[in-house]
């Protein structure tokens, strides 16, 4: 058995690679989605904790989506001999890829990146952020072209159509999941900045 990397472990490599305090708080907020899902499903949630955390580990340091992210992150794995489970999942969360997949981790992971990423856009726009946030007022901005732009609304529902899980159901779990979490994500509400909002 391949040495996984603890969630600790993980979010420490993390911020070796990351300074971004956004980007930091998105893989928090996967991170919590992941362990939620896990524990629903069965699983390990400490592994699915540190593949939330390490999805995007080379976004910041290789964004080009043609030949950097998530590459070199993958490639630093396997080297360190990271579960396969944990890289394919990984490799899965790009589309561009084209790595199918096959796995619930892999499928929860697309499901939970993109959505957790836009949840929290939302919650930045909200007085009370994240709290009483209901999955009709994440629907109503997905309508918004003009909002968060860059998040596809397609991967959003697709994602959801792969695990097998109802929308709406799928959108009130991911927000239960990150709501104990508001204050360390930022999220709390009150504090939006025209330029907090914008790089969400």
């Amino acid at each position: 058995m391949m040495a996984a990397p603890s969630r600790d472990e993980a979010w420490e490599l993390f911020c070796e690679w990351t300074e971004s305090v956004s980007l930091r708080r998105h893989v928090l907020g996967v991170e919590a989605a992941m362990a939620a899902y896990a524990e629903r499903y069965g699983e390990d949630a400490e592994l699915w904790a540190a593949t939330g955390i390490l999805h995007d580990l080379d976004y910041e340091k290789y964004p080009d989506l043609e030949t950097g992210h998530p590459r070199v992150a993958l490639q630093l794995f396997e080297e360190r001999g990271y579960p396969e489970e944990m890289i394919d999942a990984i490799a899965g969360h790009a589309p561009y890829l084209g790595v199918p997949r096959e796995t619930r981790m892999s499928r929860t992971l697309f499901a939970v990146d993109e959505l957790s990423g836009f949840i929290a856009a939302v919650a930045l726009v909200r007085p009370t952020g994240l709290e009483g946030m209901s999955p009709k007022s994440v629907k109503k901005k997905m309508k918004q072209p003009s909002f968060a732009a860059a998040v596809s609304r397609d991967d959003m529902r697709l994602g959801a159509d792969e695990l097998g899980e109802d929308f709406d159901q799928h959108l009130a779990f991911v927000i239960a999941a990150l709501e104990p979490r508001a204050a360390e994500l930022g999220l709390t509400g009150g504090v939006a900045t025209g330029d907090a909002a914008a790089e969400a």
